[in-house]
């Protein structure tokens, strides 16, 4: 009976260290789960960060490579200029040619002409008005601007050229022009001075305060003819500008007209004389930029233009000539 005992405990001890075992290896293989899917979830989880921490950087990349074009595109982007030009009329049709050339070799500028009598002009830039560039049909109304001219001329002290750059850039003649067939036969400044004399003609020039009047008053001068006589006695009508002497002569309202063979050339003028510089000296084109302009830079490039030999054959195609 004992020994029965015995061997029943023996064998429930065997079976429970036996349950024991198999227990022990159940929670070990559950360990050992757990640290894998602890170990592949931080994997996971890291790999994550590092596609984060890849895209952010692309991202900031990609922003500071669009910032870094545009900021290039701002840089390339050509500044807008209007360069304003104020000039003599009778450099109308030349200039109106070279501003097509110059305009569409320098992306960006944009030339504004004023046209008109210098003397009108030189007001107009005293009086305040826009103007990067004056280029004068005769050195008087540049003098009045420039305060290094002499004083008996520049009366008023007025300080409007900027020095270094005032040039002599042109040079004209004074012609004696007539009407298609030359109804009243004049032949010459000679013949001219005659036909005065005798009241036998009608003559258009410009007023005193513009340069082709003025050469013409030192023409009457040079033949000892009275201008104020003529005038009162029917011979003179005058004309604003060179412009209006030139239509009035086109147009057969006169028997001639004092103007400038670059005039006379585009209207298709008949020329019978050029005037000697005896007769009233040399006709000097001189142009500068201005002391008020707010683009001298671009002025200063656009008169240097206008002296290469691109823009004075523009100019010599109608009887302009470089200063010698």
């Amino acid at each position: 009976m004992k020994h029965n005992l015995k061997k029943a405990l023996a064998l429930l001890m065997a079976l429970a260290l036996a349950c024991g075992a198999v227990a022990c290896s159940g929670s070990s293989d559950s360990t050992t789960d757990g640290d894998s899917s602890t170990e592949s979830s931080g994997a996971a989880e890291s790999s994550a960060s590092s596609t984060s921490e890849a895209s952010a950087e692309s991202a900031a990349a990609s922003e500071a490579g669009a910032e870094s074009s545009a900021a290039d595109g701002e840089a390339e982007e050509t500044e807008e200029v209007e360069l304003v030009v104020f000039a003599a009329a009778s450099m109308t049709e030349t200039l109106t040619e070279i501003k097509e050339t110059y305009e569409a070799a320098h992306e960006g500028v944009t030339i504004t002409y004023n046209f008109d009598s210098s003397g009108t002009l030189k007001t107009q830039i005293e009086e305040g008005a826009e103007c990067d560039l004056f280029i004068s049909a005769g050195q008087k109304q540049m003098d009045q601007l420039d305060i290094t001219a002499d004083a008996e001329v520049n009366t008023d002290g007025l300080d409007f050229v900027l020095e270094e750059s005032r040039i002599d850039l042109l040079e004209n003649k004074v012609t004696l022009c007539v009407p298609d067939g030359n109804p009243a036969g004049i032949e010459s400044f000679d013949d001219l001075a005659e036909k005065l004399t005798e009241g036998s003609v009608f003559m258009a020039m410009g007023n005193e305060d513009v340069p082709v009047g003025q050469y013409t008053q030192k023409i009457l001068a040079y033949y000892g003819l009275d201008e104020d006589e003529l005038a009162n006695a029917g011979c003179i009508t005058y004309g604003t500008n060179v412009k209006e002497v030139t239509t009035q002569v086109s147009e057969a309202s006169v028997d001639c007209g004092v103007i400038y063979c670059t005039d006379a050339y585009s209207a298709g003028l008949e020329i019978v004389d050029y005037a000697t510089a005896d007769m009233c000296g040399q006709v000097i084109y001189p142009a500068a930029v201005l002391k008020t302009s707010a683009n001298q830079e671009a002025a200063q490039e656009f008169l240097d233009y206008l002296t290469t030999d691109e823009a004075m054959a523009v100019f010599e195609s109608v009887g302009f000539a470089p200063v010698a």
